[in-house]
């Protein structure tokens, strides 16, 4: 399966997600980010109870949690309801613990936004540093 299927993602605006001037509202740029990094784990194969933890009884028992700990956005050109973007993800591997994702929101072939999660590995059962789940490994490994 090539990258571009998992790393290259669409969505339209919706108007949920713009402000009172008719233009995409900031937190929906991050928002985005991430739910385009959980689309490209799911179409890569990782289910979302594999990485994400649930609260119902016995689904899954991580022993990983990815918190974001850096995020960022810029804003390039307006949004607005009903363009239809392009969102690339950009991965990388910062450290055996570490990764981030970068996103180029684009319209007509522009950029018009660009944003950055960054995660780290933590132990859930003393939430110390600890080496990323094999799952992300082959997602970083395939999309590089």
């Amino acid at each position: 399966m090539s990258p571009a299927t998992w790393l290259e993602l669409q969505r339209v605006v919706h108007f949920g997600e713009t402000d009172g001037a008719g233009v995409v509202h900031f937190q929906a740029i991050l928002n985005w980010c991430h739910q385009a990094w959980e689309e490209s784990l799911y179409q890569f194969g990782i289910k979302a109870e594999k990485i994400f933890p649930t609260n119902r009884a016995g689904l899954n028992q991580l022993t990983i949690s990815l918190p974001i700990v850096h995020c960022e956005a810029d804003f390039l050109h307006p949004l607005r309801v009903g363009d239809n973007l392009v969102l690339t993800l950009r991965p990388k591997r910062l450290s055996l613990s570490c990764f981030e994702v970068r996103s180029e929101i684009s319209l007509d072939n522009q950029t018009a936004a660009l944003g950055v999660i960054r995660h780290l590995a933590i132990s859930t059962t003393n939430r110390q540093c600890c080496l990323l789940p094999d799952s992300i490994n082959s997602w970083l490994d395939a999309s590089s």
